[in-house]
């Protein structure tokens, strides 16, 4: 199993992988830009080569991109629309000059026009920016949400109406929070429940979609939905989560990814990180 974490560029986005080394990252994520602003400086052919440069060198894979948090492909405000379609298509482009695969986004919210009409407007964003051609290669995950709020995505179901609906559905996958879907209601803390929910995604969205795993305990119990996250093993999600998603042959496949609360750089991935591969060198002997 790969496991990695979101970890910092200050200094240069090439930084990013000794920031990477220095926690132990197979697979890492980033911000490709300042993700509290819509718009970021405009990458320099040097900076593209000292990143590639240090990625052929780093070994680490694959490169996942989290996108802008005022991004909100499903908004009814037109201006707000507009701002969210140029900002995800930079966040595209930028992904697809530094040789990244991945760009993660969260589907957005409805502000209270409706769940069906807000999961109409992000699949016919994604049609707008994908028709356009920028980001040629680069696969969105719709991740999995908490269901705070009027956000989408909180269920298999509603992901699965986005990609149906979009006429590119092979730029698509979907990128599952284990908080996120902890706190959205989905049980997973046995053995039992999870292959369930192994199912359930095969059976809704298909399993072949699942492309990162976003791994993070939860401050807040199943259903509270509250996306609060916490050190692996030390929340609601617990070591029995994920040790009973790491039994499940599908999950193995997929890079793990922390984003969990670093009041100590490296050494919070670093505790978090020995604790994954811990449970993976369980599971493995228990198959």
């Amino acid at each position: 199993m790969k496991f990695g974490a979101h970890v910092s560029t200050s200094g240069g986005l090439h930084k990013a992988f000794a920031n990477a080394k220095a926690a132990g990252c197979d697979t890492i994520q980033i911000f490709s830009k300042n993700q509290q602003q819509w718009k970021g400086k405009p990458l320099t052919d040097a900076e593209v080569t000292q990143f590639r440069t240090a990625h052929a060198e780093s070994g680490i894979n694959p490169l996942v991109v989290h996108d802008s948090y005022l991004i909100n492909l499903a908004s009814p405000d037109a201006e707000l629309q507009a701002k969210s379609r140029a900002a995800f298509a930079d966040e595209l482009d930028r992904c697809a000059r530094l040789g990244i695969p991945y760009l993660v986004t969260h589907p957005g919210a409805h502000v209270g026009s409706g769940v069906e009409a807000g999961l109409a407007r992000v699949a016919e964003a994604l049609d707008a920016i994908f028709a356009s051609g920028v980001g040629a290669g680069v696969i969105v995950l719709l991740e999995t949400t908490a269901g705070q709020g009027t956000t989408l995505g909180r269920t298999f179901e509603e992901l699965a109406t986005i990609i149906a609906a979009c006429k590119y559905p092979e730029r698509l996958g979907v990128c599952l929070d284990t908080c996120h879907i902890l706190v959205a209601g989905y049980e997973f803390r046995t053995p039992e429940t999870a292959a369930k929910l192994v199912a359930d995604f095969d059976r809704i969205i298909g399993i072949e979609r699942l492309k990162i795993i976003h791994a993070n305990d939860a401050q807040k119990d199943i259903g509270s939905k509250t996306d609060r996250h916490a050190h692996i093993g030390a929340g609601f999600v617990g070591l029995d989560g994920f040790r009973s998603l790491m039994r499940q042959p599908a999950i193995r496949q997929v890079p793990m990814i922390l984003e969990t609360p670093k009041e100590n750089d490296p050494q919070d991935d670093i505790d978090n990180l020995a604790r994954l591969r811990a449970l993976a060198e369980e599971t493995n002997n228990a198959i």
